[in-house]
């Protein structure tokens, strides 16, 4: 069997969600090198220079991860990526993801994950997201977007010791939703 493809380009009605290129560094940057943005996150100076480098060279080196294209103005909103496939389980993850504050509170964080997860579910049966403990913001969005959550903290050596909730959304009840 063929591997799924990771980097699909994707379209929404007001966002276009294309692969990740080393090309767009300087403007991922400028989108993401918003203190605010990161302020609940594990990674919470991810909006330095550093750091965000690292975020964004394992995002081009992972050849799963995606730029947000707002598509009125054609500028880079944000970033996710798909991550962790295991064929046996039927189960991805998509995290990694940030979004420009001009476009929180709105329609674009449930499209990008509706368009991901409509995607990941042509070749997963569960999909997952690795939420910090104290992210209330993104715990919030994961269910408004319909995630449950995992009843325990879960660590991993790739995040630290920094403790997470697992939201995830099963395709039988996303296709219900």
């Amino acid at each position: 069997m063929s591997q799924p493809d990771f980097q699909p380009t994707l379209i929404g009605p007001t966002t276009l969600i294309r692969p990740v290129s080393a090309g767009d560094w300087p403007e991922l940057f400028a989108a993401g090198s918003d203190p605010e943005i990161w302020k609940v996150h594990p990674r919470s100076n991810r909006y330095t220079e550093p750091v965000f480098r690292e975020y964004f060279d394992s995002a081009v080196a992972s050849k799963m991860a995606f730029v947000f294209v707002d598509r009125s103005t054609n500028r880079l909103i944000g970033s996710s990526r798909y991550y962790g496939y295991d064929a046996e389980r039927s189960e991805i993850e998509i995290g990694w993801t940030f979004i420009v504050r001009s476009h929180w509170g709105g329609q674009t964080n449930r499209e990008v994950k509706r368009l991901m997860l409509d995607h990941a579910f042509t070749f997963v049966d569960t999909v997952v997201f690795w939420v910090g403990e104290e992210n209330w913001r993104s715990q919030g969005a994961m269910t408004k977007i319909g995630g449950v959550r995992r009843s325990e903290l879960f660590t991993r050596e790739l995040s630290g010791a920094t403790p997470h909730f697992i939201f995830e959304i099963g395709k039988s009840q996303y296709q219900q939703s």
